[in-house]
């Protein structure tokens, strides 16, 4: 188990994915992240995919290294209990992560009110606080409008502004924790879901391409913007993705392939300087049509070996499947990952942080996600000392599970 935050206490409130993701990322570099979810579940606890047992295997992947308290939520006392594991004592504790509506009991208010150094993390969807999911959010980017090739949007299957909401909720707390240390305030943090979009839109220079230029990045299709960079069918029915930003890159693609002479005479032709990326992406066309047909001629494996150690920059495209079976990072000999027993599963292999602490030894946590509510009579009695016997009748009440 990763030591980098063993003395942090976290609490999560949460569903679907950039809360979770928020926790788990914390809960990998060591901390304690106890979720706490109504009993049987939440909304996102039977969400595919789905082992054939039914076991979701999307949940047991965001919650993994984690540990799970199930209370009744609906009834006062389940709530009270709920309110007292986020406002445990302890100098590294008193932390909340949600992305559920956080009024009443959860709301900040109420709870700072028990414990006035509390943090609480908060993912919405809008600024206004009003509903939104990534689906929703990113219809309005204007990345769906740039994918493909034009003709009708195309949304990606990423979910990239929850992972991001994620990272900036684990990003977040711990600025807030340091904030705490330094003036023993707490805070309620918000973080909007079409802020993060709008906050990355801005950030690569779309906003700003509008604001100086009057442009609209238009779809086309697998082209690389600004550089050249585009995918190829090979003679086995695959395909392979090349990129050349640098010039080291494009003289690199030119000697592995044998067309040096004849991509030089594009310059002259189109009257472009192929040293420059900008100009390799306006004859980016005229590129592809002396590439296309040495792909074609060459299985993966071909392209693979000549490329080989040419520094060309290229890669090929998989499925999830051919990920699995192809890719030599996707295994063990990758320290990112470890075989690992999931209950109600079975072996996985199973991703760690991707942060590497080489100075620390073993980099990550690797635990599999708990069985929902494995951790509630222990949290009851470790963090608020509760004896057997209440917990046996908070059990026979229904309050726990």
């Amino acid at each position: 188990m990763s030591s980098l935050l063993s003395d942090l206490r976290v609490v999560e409130v949460s569903a679907f994915i950039a809360a979770p993701l928020g926790g788990m990322t914390l809960a990998q570099l060591g901390a304690e992240v106890i979720r706490i979810d109504p009993i049987g579940g939440n909304i996102d606890y039977r969400r595919w995919p789905v082992a054939p047992n039914g076991t979701s295997l999307y949940w047991t992947a965001l919650n993994k290294a984690k540990r799970s308290v199930t209370l009744a939520l609906d009834r006062p006392e389940g709530r009270e209990i709920a309110q007292a594991i986020i406002t445990a004592s302890g100098e590294n504790a008193g932390f909340l992560l949600t992305n559920l509506p956080a009024s009443g009991w959860m709301g900040y208010e109420a709870l700072s009110a028990k414990r006035d150094d509390l943090i609480m993390l908060r993912l919405t969807g809008n600024p206004d606080g009003s509903a939104a999911v990534d689906y929703t959010v990113n219809c309005a980017s204007g990345f769906p409008m740039a994918t493909g090739r034009g003709g009708e949007p195309v949304n990606h299957v990423l979910p990239a502004w929850d992972v991001a909401a994620g990272l900036y909720l684990a990003t977040g707390l711990l600025a807030a924790e340091r904030h705490r240390r330094r003036t023993g305030r707490g805070q309620e943090v918000t973080v909007a879901l079409a802020d993060v979009m709008l906050a990355t839109v801005g950030n690569l220079g779309y906003l700003a391409d509008v604001r100086v230029n009057g442009a609209v990045r238009p779809p086309m299709g697998n082209d690389l913007y600004g550089a050249y960079g585009r995918d190829f069918a090979t003679a086995d029915g695959r395909r392979a993705m090349v990129v050349a930003i640098s010039n080291r890159q494009w003289k690199a693609l030119g000697k592995a392939t044998g067309l040096t002479e004849r991509l030089a005479m594009i310059g002259p032709l189109m009257d472009v300087d192929m040293n420059d990326e900008g100009g390799r992406f306006v004859a980016r066309d005229a590129i592809s049509a002396v590439l296309a047909p040495w792909f074609a001629a060459r299985t993966l494996a071909e392209v693979e070996s000549a490329f080989a150690g040419a520094g060309v920059l290229w890669g090929p495209y998989r499925d999830f499947g051919q990920l699995v079976a192809e890719d030599a990072r996707c295994s063990t000999a990758n320290p990112l990952f470890r075989e690992v027993e999931q209950p109600e599963v079975g072996p996985l292999l199973v991703p760690g942080s991707p942060l590497g602490f080489p100075g620390l030894g073993e980099r990550t946590d690797h635990r599999p996600a708990p069985v929902l509510g494995q951790d509630t009579d222990a949290v009851l009695a470790d963090l608020l000392g509760l004896p057997s016997a209440e917990i046996g009748r908070l059990h026979d009440a229904g309050i726990v599970a």
